[in-house]
């Protein structure tokens, strides 16, 4: 088991940072962060979502044209903002990734609604996964949902099957900037136990 440092590494102490210190995140480290998350589990190991790591001037810039106004000014600052994207052929790599039932493939070909289901429900899993795995490896995450869905997709995943997802900046992030924490619900507000 974890400790209870390393627990609020990862929860208690872990928080979203919307202001960044001028310090770089590595291509090693971006694939540290990759290799540590993708053994998380998925449903049926489908493993659908893709992440672009946007680091350079130019696609950030492209990244925070897509940026809803309050977004924007943290994409930029941030040294990484991943795309969390969710592919909708998934389905096409089960061969590969759930070898043990050869006809998975089946399971999802042709059903709109289970392929969509399926591809958001596990790439949002990975996505935390992600975010999990960079503050478990020292760096501070800022997740987002403030964008134009089709200005990503069409900057960023045009021509293929990948739809966004949400966005994460990576980095390390100011703590003087951060707002006060805000509260959690109590057990008995958000749990049951039947």
């Amino acid at each position: 088991m974890l400790n209870q440092e390393s627990l609020d590494l990862l929860f208690a102490s872990a928080r979203t940072h919307n202001v960044w210190l001028d310090k770089p995140v590595s291509d090693e480290q971006i694939q540290a962060i990759y290799h540590a998350m993708k053994w998380a589990p998925t449903s049926a190991n489908s493993c659908p979502a893709r992440f672009v790591f946007v680091k350079s001037a130019e696609q950030k810039e492209k990244l925070v044209e897509c940026m809803s106004p309050g977004n924007a000014v943290k994409t930029r600052q941030a040294p990484v903002t991943v795309i969390i994207g969710m592919d909708l052929a998934f389905y096409e790599k089960l061969i590969k990734l759930f070898p043990h039932a050869p006809d998975a493939r089946s399971w999802f070909e042709g059903n709109q609604a289970n392929i969509e289901a399926t591809a958001f429900r596990n790439s949002s899993l990975q996505g935390a996964y992600l975010m999990m795995a960079a503050r478990a490896l020292g760096l501070d995450c800022g997740p987002m949902s403030g964008f134009d869905a089709d200005k990503i997709n069409a900057a960023f995943f045009a021509d293929t099957p990948v739809k966004v997802n949400f966005v994460c900046s990576i980095g390390y992030g100011d703590a003087e900037k951060l707002f006060p924490r805000s509260p959690r619900l109590d057990f008995d507000e958000a749990c049951q136990i039947v």
